[in-house]
């Protein structure tokens, strides 16, 4: 068994050729939030099923219907997305969640607390602050989560 949760954030609008090759071949993929157009929730449909959460600048009609954070059980794992981690409110252990998922900050971090993996892909949109451009990958196996930032630039 090996799956794969492609994993992007922070878009605004822009979505690379390189970061849609990155994610091809995900079982899912999870949109972390500031998704910026329409468009690229369509594209990224295309490729494998979506769950979005809506990010502070997604503040036009059309990310109204996405929600602000959601529980998306996959492979046996409770996977809690919100994109600002400050937001966060549950107890993640209390909720039995094996994966947080955030963006908000444009900065890749893998971090584990207690058993549970704490997993932002950066940003995969517009450069800012000379950050990299980057996107993650989950891969779930027998041995559990492995997860893994990729960059695109």
């Amino acid at each position: 068994m090996k799956k794969i949760i492609g994993v992007i954030s922070d878009t605004h609008g822009l979505l690379r050729p390189k970061a849609l090759n990155m994610l091809s071949g995900s079982d899912i993929i999870i949109h972390a939030g500031d998704i910026g157009e329409i468009d690229i929730i369509h594209k990224l449909e295309d490729i494998a099923p979506l769950y979005a959460v809506r990010g502070n600048t997604d503040r036009s009609s059309w990310p109204r219907k996405i929600p602000s954070w959601e529980i998306v059980q996959f492979e046996g794992l409770n996977i809690y997305v919100r994109h600002i981690l400050g937001e966060m409110d549950i107890d993640p252990a209390s909720a039995s969640i094996d994966i947080v998922i955030t963006g908000h900050t444009h900065m890749p971090k893998i971090d584990w607390k207690n058993g549970i993996l704490f997993f932002n892909p950066g940003s995969a949109g517009p450069i800012r602050d000379r950050l990299p451009v980057t996107v993650g990958k989950i891969i779930i196996n027998e041995s559990g989560p492995e997860p893994e930032i990729i960059r695109l630039m």
